[in-house]
């Protein structure tokens, strides 16, 4: 809750006029506690789980030859009982562990300093802030998930995850529920780091499961914004971890690649790109027609 009576009052102690963007958050959030602008994060995942998927839910129902020839594994097919299964589940998951985790873990924001008063961050502080979570996030997930990799780690938590070999965007969070109270470690350990408003957090929660979505969602649009982020993995890159399974010991990195290449977990996809390309440029000189990353390959 802002500590002014009055939009002056709060210029006053800022010495300054208030931005536009300062007017709008003064006007929502001045009488709300920040207890309740926290909770704002069960509102935001329930939405993003829900809805971001949906397009590649139409798309995977569609079957339009405009869109397989994105798709990464084409001869596996999802049905819309299959997802809205997968969907059932991550939100039961949901409102038994995501959302009353979120309810409780205030006291863990508060005692690290995210702010919800004024003055609001600049574009430029929520840019370099947001660069530090996922990086931090990228480095220490990727080794929590060569751990759940281990022999224990899969057969007890992980597998769960991997029921999708061929994953879309709804199980994206479809995970053990003991996985997503470790993996919550990562996500928290940056605005651990660099703590900044509320604002700021909410939009990393976001991001980062809107990033997740992508990166399970099965498809390789070549026009995704995304493809311009240097050491990006995509769709194309996590999908070959769920693609090779229990066994995988390649491509655990969450959202940037860099720790597989310097720790060499990514080998074998890059012999398995490289391998495939070759065997396409053969198919067109034979003049067949092929597609998806996985188009050679048996799916199961």
């Amino acid at each position: 809750m802002l500590p002014y009576a009055s939009m002056e009052e709060a210029a006053s102690a800022l010495g300054r006029n208030l931005t536009m963007a300062e007017t709008l958050w003064y006007k929502y959030s001045a009488d709300k506690s920040d207890y309740f602008l926290y909770c704002h994060n069960i509102l935001f995942l329930f939405v993003i789980f829900s809805v971001v998927p949906l397009p590649m839910v139409f798309i995977e129902l569609m079957r339009s030859n405009n869109f397989d020839q994105y798709k990464i594994q084409p001869k596996v097919r999802m049905s819309l009982s299959d997802m809205f299964r997968c969907y059932k589940d991550v939100m039961g998951m949901f409102f038994f562990i995501v959302g009353p985790l979120q309810l409780v873990s205030y006291p863990s924001i508060e005692m690290i300093g995210i702010r919800a008063g004024l003055p609001l961050p600049s574009g430029w502080e929520i840019f370099l802030q947001l660069l530090v979570y996922f990086l931090v996030e990228d480095y220490t997930n990727y080794w929590i998930h060569r751990f759940l990799h281990n022999k224990w780690g899969y057969e007890k938590i992980h597998r769960v995850h991997h029921e999708y070999s061929a994953p879309i965007g709804f199980a994206a969070p479809y995970a053990h529920w003991a996985e997503i109270l470790i993996l919550g470690i990562p996500s928290f350990l940056g605005p651990a780091m660099v703590p900044g408003h509320i604002i700021t957090f909410w939009l990393w929660i976001a991001l980062r499961q809107i990033e997740a979505i992508e990166t399970h969602s099965g498809y390789d649009f070549p026009w995704m914004p995304t493809k311009y982020i240097p050491f990006y993995g995509g769709a194309e890159y996590h999908d070959y971890h769920h693609y090779v399974g229990g066994q995988s010991q390649s491509n655990f990195a969450s959202v940037f690649t860099y720790c597989d290449y310097v720790y060499g977990t990514g080998k074998g996809y890059r012999y398995q790109k490289k391998f495939l390309s070759k065997m396409k440029e053969e198919s067109r000189s034979g003049g067949e027609q092929n597609g998806g990353f996985y188009q050679d390959l048996k799916c199961e």
